[in-house]
Order: structure tokens, then C-alpha cells, then sequence
């Protein structure tokens, strides 16, 4: 459902380098030529399209486009064949906000040259002076007295089309800071699982884990934790490969990677497939750690695709760009801005005792720190206080944006999660409802088309939230409307 273009943008306000950023555009529903646009945020990996979730009903709903923009260095639209670490200077969420801002204004001018006389002389005009442009300062005012012509010669009283941000996730934390930082650019932004807050020891995620696995699925947790630690001890090797992660030589990492296919489960809606079997084997007996390989490598590296690499830190050090390089560059953005760092509480953990938080916070604290330095070098270290300030963390001073959290998700720990008029907050609340619930439904691998909630536990706590971002939605782009602007 998509269609792609390439719009070439500047990354640094005083260098005359550029570079291809890649978009889509899907026009099924728009309603020409005053319908809404909703710029939907891609994040932390290549942008293959627009997928087909809740946001495709909404925009039939509301006649609107869909656009969506990768991430600067992601995917196809990366500065740099080489992704050394004085590469990536450029990526981070501030920039990736300038991008988005950058787009926006070009989109918005493009779109109204489409519905003017010569529209193909006057998109080779546009972009033509857009390669001119040596700042995003310039480019952007110069859309926006670009625009106004168009609408003058049009005799189009409303200005611009309303926009609305979408972003789910970390996307969904760039929707909330985009519309924080350019409230002018944006009527309104639907923030889902966000993680607005930046965090260096992030107990409370283990924490969600245990209490949403319950006691039994947690018991079992614990105790494939203790086995698999006897067993890395006598036998590593063998150990590994039954897990399919022969590749990982650094113990820390494997264990890290079993702590993230539990953390999956819960996650992304699937909290049944792992404990039912752990629960089962633990009952009648059965070996643990052989129900809990299963798991992993039916489930996690089977439908789920992830792949074992992503855990290699000799992977993480390739700096050639391909299509495996996402890993490197989240990574980046950790080890730089955000941290996120999974760490066990000092008791009761469901992550193995080798990398936790026990002895004044230092093994897992040190295994995050020494990835990072043994990744991309001395001198990287994530400014989580740096980055809360910028953006407000929890405490955002924004307008126009509701934040929607699923009860199981252990990422809703680093989201806003109280409600005030104007940012309201709405918890999608069932036993598989997890990260990014309200768009993308139950579970989530494979995703549901249209992110139907017919397989959630309770579809009418889904279709309640949807509901609720419905009529704020609504409400925020017929106040844009009747002051005949895109924003407000």
C-alpha cells in the first residue's frame, strides 16, 4: 500500500552535503484537495512501506494520506557507505525531528504544486531550488512562502492541508517530541508506546515481565535462568548451540539474548506461547531448558525472524553498510541518547543472576557500558540527563498529544502514563495487550491486518481506546480547520 519516492535533504545546516532520504506515500483514501495528512514516523530499522494497521482504517475514516519518512541513516537513506563511529555524529533524534520538519513543509509544497497548472515543471522547479538550499532554516521558509503562492494562485482559502503524527514505540516518542518541538507543523500527534523517557538502570522492565507472567510462568522463568547458568558453566558450547546461538562467544550476550525472547512473549502479544509449555514442563517434569530452546527457536528466531547476530557484538563492529546494519545504529542511539537499559531488580529477577543489577549496580550496568565501548569505541556513553532535559522525559510540556500504553508492555514504564486535558493518556488494558496494541491489535507477529483486535483477549478494551483517539483526533483536526490552518 505504499508508493516510494526519494527526497534528497540536508543533514547539517552549514555543510553542502546531502543525501537520499527515502519516503512513501499511500493516496487511496485522500480526500483531494483539503483532507488530512497523516505522517506516519519509520524508526529504528529500514522503512520497507506503510503497513496495513489501524492507521489505514483511520485514514479512510478521515480521507486522509499516509506518508511516511525513513529515518536518516536507516534503510536507503543513510549519509555514509561507511558506518564508522565519527559517521554517525549525525544520527539522533534531534536531527531525525529537523528531518521530519524538513519533509513535512516539502510534502506539503509538492503536494499543492500537484493540484496546480503544470504540476510536472513545478515539482522539477521545487526540487531544483531545494538542492540550492544550504540550511534547513532556509528550506523551511522558503516551502512555507513557496506555499502560500500555490494557495494564492489556487484561490484556496484553507492554506494548508491539517497533519497529524503518528509514531509508535521510539517512532512513537518522536511523534510526541515532534509535535513538542513544531506544534506549528502538526494539528495534533497520536503517541503510542512511546518512550519519552530516557533511562540508564530500567529495573521497572524486568518488574512488568514478572508480573505479567504471573507466579507459575515466572517460577519457570527463574529456574530455566538458575539451569542455564550451571550449564554455561560446564558445557557453554553445547549449551549455545542448543539455542541456535553457537555464534555468540561472549556469555553475556547469549544471556542477554535468552532474557530477550522471554521479554518478547509479553511484549508483543503472545504471553501464552512461552508460558504454557515452560509451565507444563516444569509440572510434569520435563527439562526446562530443552521447552524453553524450543520456544526460542520456534517462536523467537522463527515467527518472530529475529536473528541471533543482533546479540553479536563482532556484528555490531562492522561499520560496512548493508542491509544488517540497524543493529549498529539503535545500538548508537542507545549508547548515546537513551540507554534503555534493561536491568534486573536486586531481587526476584527473570533475568539470569550473571547480568543483573545485584552488588551496587555494576554487571549489568557494566555489560551495557562495555558494549558500548567495545562497539563503537572510548568516549561513548548515553546522555540520559542530557536528553530528558531537551524533550521533559514523563514530565513533556507539550499540547495535543495523547499517549496510549498496552497494561502488559514493559516499555509503558518509560511512557507517559498520567492524563491531563490537553495530553491525555489511555492504557489499553488485557492479557495480551502489548506495545503499540492500539494500532497494530493482538498478537503481533505476524501482524493482523488493520490491526484487527479480534484475537486480543478483550477486543472492547482495544475498540474502547480507539475509540477515545478517534474523537481526540477529530476534534484537533476540526479545530485546525475552522482557523483555516495546519496546526495549531
Amino acid at each position: 500500500m505504499n508508493d516510494i519516492r526519494v527526497l534528497y535533504l540536508y543533514w547539517l545546516l552549514q555543510d553542502h552535503r546531502q543525501f537520499a532520504q527515502r519516503y512513501y506515500e499511500f493516496l487511496d483514501h485522500f480526500l483531494l484537495p483539503d483532507g488530512p495528512i497523516f505522517l506516519k514516523i519509520c524508526g529504528e530499522s529500514a522503512c520497507n512501506g506503510i503497513s496495513n494497521d489501524y492507521i489505514s482504517v483511520l485514514a479512510k475514516k478521515f480521507g486522509a494520506a499516509v506518508v511516511s519518512l525513513e529515518h536518516r541513516y536507516y534503510g536507503k537513506s543513510s549519509p555514509f557507505k561507511s558506518l564508522a563511529t565519527e559517521n554517525l555524529k549525525y544520527l539522533s533524534s534531534k536531527q531525525a525531528l529537523f528531518d521530519l520538519a524538513v519533509f513535512r513543509q516539502y510534502y506539503q509544497a509538492t503536494l499543492l504544486l500537484q493540484l496546480s497548472p503544470n504540476s510536472k515543471q513545478n515539482v522539477e522547479a521545487l526540487f531544483s531550488t531545494l538542492l540550492c538550499r544550504i540550511s534547513m532554516k532556509e528550506e523551511i521558509a522558503y516551502f512555507l512562502t513557496f506555499a502560500d503562492s500555490i494557495n494564492a494562485k489556487l484561490n484556496r482559502s484553507n492554506g494548508e492541508n491539517p497533519w497529524f503524527v503518528f509514531g509508535v514505540s521510539y517512532p512513537g516518542a518522536l511523534s510526541a517530541w515532534f509535535r513538542l518541538k513544531f506544534p506549528h507543523l502538526t494539528c495534533g500527534s497520536l503517541a503510542s508506546s512511546a518512550v519519552v523517557l530516557a533511562v540508564y538502570n530500567f529495573t521497572e522492565f524486568d518488574q512488568q515481565i514478572g508480573e505479567s507472567a504471573g507466579p507459575e510462568c515466572k517460577a519457570a522463568l527463574q529456574e530455566v535462568n538458575s539451569l542455564v547458568e550451571q550449564r554455561l558453566s560446564t558445557n557453554g558450547k553445547e549449551l549455545k548451540t542448543l539455542f541456535g546461538a553457537a555464534e555468540l562467544k561472549i556469555d553475556a550476550d547469549f544471556l542477554y539474548f535468552l532474557a530477550d525472547a522471554a521479554v518478547i512473549a509479553f511484549q508483543y502479544g503472545n504471553p501464552d506461547t512461552l508460558c504454557s509449555p515452560l509451565v507444563q514442563a516444569r509440572n510434569t517434569g520435563e527439562d526446562l531448558v530443552d521447552a524453553y530452546a524450543t520456544y526460542v527457536k520456534d517462536y523467537y528466531l522463527g515467527s518472530f525472524g529475529v536473528s541471533v547476530q543482533t546479540y553479536n557484538q563482532q556484528h555490531l563492529k562492522n561499520t560496512v553498510l548493508n542491509g544488517d546494519s540497524s543493529d549498529r545504529l539503535w545500538w548508537f542511539q542507545v549508547c548515546t541518547e537513551v540507554a534503555y537499559f534493561q536491568v534486573a531488580p536486586s531481587n526476584d529477577s527473570v533475568r539470569s543472576s550473571k547480568v543483573d543489577t545485584r552488588h551496587v549496580i555494576i554487571k549489568m550496568s557494566r555489560y551495557h557500558l562495555d558494549l558500548c565501548k567495545n562497539v563503537f569505541g572510548e568516549g561513548i556513553y548515553p546522555d540520559v540527563d542530557g536528553t530528558n532535559i531537551y524533550y521533559g522525559g514523563k514530565r513533556i510540556a507539550g499540547s495535543k498529544i495523547v499517549f496510549t500504553n498496552g497494561s502488559q508492555d514493559p516499555w509503558r514504564h518509560a511512557s507517559k502514563q498520567t492524563s491531563s486535558t490537553d495530553m491525555p493518556s489511555y492504557t489499553v488494558t488485557c492479557h495480551n495487550c502489548g506495545h503499540g496494541t492500539d494500532l497494530r491489535g493482538c498478537p503481533q507477529a505476524p501482524l493482523v491486518p488493520e490491526g484487527d483486535a479480534k484475537n486480543c483477549s478483550s477486543p472492547d478494551a482495544v475498540h474502547k481506546v480507539r475509540q477515545q483517539l478517534i474523537e481526540q483526533i477529530d476534534l484537533w483536526l476540526s479545530q485546525c480547520q475552522s482557523l483555516g490552518t495546519s496546526s495549531m
